[in-house]
């Protein structure tokens, strides 16, 4: 096997097999390898659905040999180390790799030690994530007898910010089902100031909150889950702002002058998200400021800030807009042509990536909103389809993309590099 690569690529993810189907769609004879250890490939977005009961998930994930393109080297081992002055990626068990281009896509750690209490919380049988295994999220919503239903979020960037709002509102539509949800209060607690930032979108989801009787708590950061009592601890991210008012339903109390303690009867949160260590702990990362830690490329052209021979795409670039595939649907494109005409000593296109993300909001069993974006928060919906639908309603059509419209566009399109 070459241990020299004219573009060498840290991650097999949507993003590291996108690039390298669309870098070798554009030049047959380049020599590319992607560093990924494992051997399954997921599609993520559907684990929200799997979580609710409406899909199967086998069906979200394939072998990684199958969707490496051909032409591309699989190193299938982890990546350890950076060392950009010697154009050198160092892995865990078979030696040095050097490279003419590096392209960093490792996607994100899951900080399972970023909240206190939270890895034991996750053996218990009423905490769930879907970010980790959606069928343990099902097993919990079909054991739920009513009680406290509390859904949050932590202060971190994390991937598809909408994901915490999606298994919420479809658990809601499932209690309705099973005769629970008389019984119920459901909790959306978030550290943000608001539950959706693109003003187009945020009164329709203000709507589906207001429908469903769900409680919404702003400015709410989870810092600790006593598994033991049951209990989920908040720290207000603005103490004082307004007298804290206990609501009798949820049983929660005050401890100190900005901890909000609430018990819980079934608890869904991500985890919070940090780099890759191998990018995390190298030059390459942001090294102060709120993206620090994250891989620090310029927002529009994809590459490194410091390192014109680097580039990074997907979750781990520090860029202000959300982690999603969609992003990545719009990111791998700029990459591939700022990438091709350095190599080919050609002049820089004036493509750029503008920010561009999409939250598909599922708000219960059949009923989508699809939100897309870009920087500064500022709606960036597909032309075509809203000649056709309103994306900012909620809409059957849009459930029937994210069901099956977009996994089939995702394994058949993009991963092949033809979107």
């Amino acid at each position: 096997m070459y241990t020299h690569y004219q573009v060498l690529i840290i991650g097999g993810g949507t993003a590291g097999i996108m690039l390298s189907a669309k870098l070798l769609r554009e030049q047959k004879n380049l020599r590319v390898a992607i560093i990924e250890p494992s051997v399954n490939h997921w599609y993520q977005p559907a684990w929200t659905l799997v979580g609710a009961g409406t899909y199967n998930y086998p069906d979200t994930r394939r072998d990684e040999a199958s969707v490496i393109p051909k032409g591309a080297t699989w190193v299938q081992d982890k990546a350890t180390e950076i060392l950009p002055d010697l154009n050198t990626v160092k892995t865990e068990k078979s030696g040095d790799y050097t490279y003419d281009f590096l392209v960093v896509a490792p996607g994100v750690k899951y900080d399972l030690d970023g909240i206190e209490g939270l890895r034991d919380a996750l053996q218990q049988p009423n905490v769930c994530s879907n970010y980790i295994d959606p069928r343990k999220t099902w097993g919990v919503l079909l054991n739920f007898k009513g009680g406290n239903a509390v859904f949050t979020q932590p202060s971190t960037p994390i991937k598809c910010g909408g994901a915490p709002q999606k298994i919420m509102y479809l658990s809601d539509d499932y209690f309705r089902k099973t005769g629970v949800r008389d019984k119920s209060n459901i909790l959306f607690a978030t550290p943000g100031t608001t539950i959706f930032g693109v003003k187009e979108f945020l009164g329709t989801l203000q709507e589906v909150v207001k429908r469903k009787d769900i409680i919404v708590r702003l400015g709410y950061n989870p810092v600790k889950i006593d598994s033991q009592r049951n209990e989920i601890h908040f720290k207000l991210t603005q103490p004082g702002q307004q007298p804290f008012t206990p609501d009798d339903k949820l049983r929660e109390h005050l401890e100190g002058t900005d901890t909000i303690v609430i018990p819980y009867d079934m608890l869904h949160l991500p985890p919070p998200h940090i780099a890759p260590d191998v990018v995390r702990n190298s030059v390459l990362a942001v090294q102060e400021g709120p993206m620090k830690g994250w891989l620090d490329v310029d927002i529009h052209t994809l590459r490194h800030k410091r390192f014109d021979n680097i580039y990074g795409l997907g979750d781990v670039a520090a860029l202000p807009t959300g982690k999603t595939g969609a992003a990545i649907r719009k990111q791998a494109p700029v990459v591939a042509a700022h990438l091709l005409a350095q190599l080919n000593h050609n002049k820089q296109p004036e493509l750029k990536y503008e920010g561009y993300s999409s939250c598909p909001f599922i708000t219960g069993y059949g009923k989508m909103v699809l939100a897309e974006f870009k920087y500064d928060n500022v709606r960036d919906s597909d032309p075509l389809i809203s000649k056709f639908v309103d994306t900012t309603k909620e809409q059957y059509s849009m459930w029937l993309l994210k069901k099956y419209g977009l996994p089939w566009m995702y394994w058949n399109l993009m991963l092949k590099g033809i979107m």
